[in-house]
């Protein structure tokens, strides 16, 4: 009868502006069942505004796959359409 826990990224989709949403599943188990479960999402933007400036988002520390769907959406022209969105929604 041992309990075990443990943290999965269980399901990545891309948004219609190149975002990478990410749900990681925590589950406690007992002998391989599931007792219990819980979620938890975080969105991963295809560029970082600091000030006025554009950069690409660190992705170093998401998961493999995460990053690996990241870096095959984020293309040239997806960035400059999540900046060009952003930009527009945060002008006065």
């Amino acid at each position: 009868m041992a309990l075990t826990k443990e943290t999965v990224v269980d399901k990545i989709e891309v948004l219609e502006m190149g975002q990478v949403q990410v749900r990681t599943a925590t589950r406690v188990m007992e002998d391989g069942a599931v007792l219990s479960s819980s979620f938890h999402r975080h969105v991963v933007e295809p560029s970082t505004k600091t000030g006025d400036t554009w950069g690409d988002t660190d992705i170093s520390s998401e998961d493999g796959r995460v990053q690996a769907i990241a870096n095959a959406t984020w293309t040239d022209s997806v960035k400059t359409a999540y900046r060009a969105m952003i930009d527009a929604q945060t002008s006065p």
